[in-house]
């Protein structure tokens, strides 16, 4: 467990109360809670509101209620993870996808709404927010005004996309428990994608030299550390781990590779924890590909696996089975969700679909899946798969799935 004191929330709180300015959380503010609280985004942004005067509703406990939830709460300002932003967008760019009309509507709506960000024009009551956005505005009840993006990187043009799509601020944080919610934040005026913004008030942040990746901080590139009254105090009960990431001299050691901009924004390159080497001593940071390939339409969750005595990577994918059912019915492959998750023909196609989203993600040849398993059950916290903070927990699922792994590497070799 992650040691966090009262002086390490209110910090924190401060100083992101401070970079959110005139749109920060007031006592008339509506959010909706779901997320775990053990996720310190969300539980800061609820104390944000509790401190303010503001209102908070809970969530029914079924995710897949989020969108009624949403509609009958009607909240003002959302949390959120970027699954719920991505999904927004496939959506949206799938129901265009049938239609040349629909899709160059939506093409000049984006374009559009994109010229009025670049001018600080954020709004939700113009000709293509009643004419293309509107269903999009009402699933999120209709009237959010501030989103704040955490816990895994968010693509460039998802981001924009939403802003566009939802006409409201959104701004995008990097933090970890251990720094306890958000130490860098976009400022709210700034709508310039693909990074996460400058330090927060609170906090120091710098970059030290990874040599075994060849990341250097006279390049202005290298692991991020912070330091401050953010930062936690350790783990508990666990020095040894807490002296791995903590050093002498206070810094938080996050496992993250970042690179400073001209502006002196940070921008999340890289993944130094969890990192493995393959056999032909390729370097794999596995969560940095399970960002890419969770952008498949067919996938709700995925685990990038990959040894050091292999020359290659598979994967254990959680089909999306709103998505898959429908997909199937369109192609004229009949059977239950379980049984499409033992079909050939379905296992082909999304490999296939993840192979392509690689390639234009522009990953080599040896970061690319050769062979992937689908499991139709959902990796949870209560099935011991993910963590409280809902991240997935690799030793664990190692274990668990080490039996398809080992029958996926055998049809390999």
């Amino acid at each position: 467990g992650v040691m966090l004191t009262h002086l390490n929330i209110i910090s924190d709180l401060s100083a992101v109360m401070r970079q959110l300015g005139d749109v920060a959380p007031t006592g008339d503010d509506v959010m909706l809670s779901f997320l775990p609280l053990a996720h310190m985004l969300e539980r800061c942004c609820e104390m944000a509101i509790y401190m303010i005067g503001g209102k908070v509703g809970f969530f029914s406990g079924d995710i897949k209620e989020l969108g009624e939830d949403m509609k009958a709460l009607r909240p003002t300002i959302s949390p959120t993870v970027p699954r719920l932003l991505n999904r927004i967008h496939d959506k949206v760019i799938s129901a265009s996808c049938g239609s040349f009309f629909k899709r160059t509507l939506l093409n000049l709506a984006l374009k559009s709404k994109e010229a009025e960000l670049q001018n600080f024009i954020v709004r939700r009551n113009g000709l293509w927010d009643r004419l293309i956005f509107k269903s999009v505005h009402e699933s999120m009840g209709g009237r959010l005004r501030l989103m704040v993006v955490g816990s895994a990187p968010l693509a460039p043009s998802v981001i924009t996309f939403v802003r566009c799509a939802l006409g409201c601020v959104i701004v995008e944080g990097y933090g970890q428990t251990e720094c306890t919610a958000p130490c860098t934040l976009t400022f709210p005026g700034d709508y310039n994608a693909g990074h996460v913004g400058p330090p927060i008030g609170a906090c120091n942040v710098k970059l030290v030299d990874v040599p075994d990746m060849e990341y250097y901080a006279s390049n202005n590139e290298g692991e991020i550390c912070v330091k401050g009254p953010t930062v936690f105090q350790g783990y508990l009960k666990d020095p040894e781990k807490t002296a791995e990431v903590l050093d002498k001299d206070g810094w938080l050691h996050t496992g993250d590779i970042g690179k400073w901009l001209d502006n002196g924004c940070l921008k999340v390159i890289d993944r130094k924890k969890h990192i493995f080497k393959l056999s032909q001593g390729e370097y794999i940071a596995p969560e940095k590909l399970e960002n890419i390939f969770i952008r498949s339409l067919f996938v709700a969750q995925i685990f990038v696996h990959g040894e050091s005595l292999k020359s290659c990577l598979v994967a254990v994918v959680i089909p999306d089975q709103e998505y898959l059912m429908q997909w199937a019915r369109e192609n004229s492959i009949s059977g239950t969700f379980q049984e499409l998750c033992r079909n050939n023909i379905v296992k082909k196609s999304i490999l296939d679909d993840l192979s392509r989203l690689g390639k234009l993600a522009g990953l080599k040849s040896f970061e690319l899946l050769k062979d992937i398993y689908l499991h139709s059950d959902v990796l949870s916290v209560d099935n011991g798969l993910l963590t409280p903070t809902l991240k997935t927990k690799r030793p664990e699922c190692r274990k668990y799935f080490l039996s398809q792994i080992e029958n996926m590497y055998r049809s390999l070799a």
